[in-house]
This record gives structure tokens, C-alpha cells and sequence, in this order.
């Protein structure tokens, strides 16, 4: 499979999605799909600030770890 350089992509283009557990005071994220699996983030309060891509691997590799309880003492 080709890799594909994910900071390429127009966050614009992208199909955000904030939690439903969003808090009231506009504190959260939201997680837009990339190709071939992965996860791009950004800031809700701020769009068009810079957001952080995540290949597939990478996101499975944290979705384990919060299952786990790895960065419960953050």
C-alpha cells in the first residue's frame, strides 16, 4: 500500500466530529477520518490552528493504551 503523507490532506476537506460528551464550556476535541485507517485532531475552539495526523497503527496503538489505563495518571 502507498504511503500517503496525511499532513497533505485540507483539514477543510475533512469530515470533523466532536464527542458526545463534549463539555458545556467548549473544552474538546474532534477526530476527523484519514485515508487508509487513520485519525486527524484538532482543537474545537480553534479549526484552523495546526491539528496532529495519526496513521492507523499509531491511533489502534492509543485507543489499547487508554483501554488499558497506560496514561491514567495524567
Amino acid at each position: 500500500m502507498e504511503k500517503i503523507d496525511l499532513y497533505a490532506i485540507d483539514p477543510a476537506t475533512l469530515t470533523w466530529q466532536k464527542s458526545s460528551f463534549t463539555a458545556n464550556n467548549g473544552e474538546c476535541f474532534e477526530l476527523a477520518p484519514l485515508p487508509q485507517g487513520g485519525v486527524a485532531v484538532r482543537d474545537s475552539k480553534n479549526p484552523t490552528a495546526p491539528h496532529l495526523c495519526f496513521t492507523a497503527g499509531e491511533w489502534r496503538a492509543f485507543k489499547s493504551g487508554m483501554a488499558a489505563g497506560d496514561f491514567d495518571n495524567l
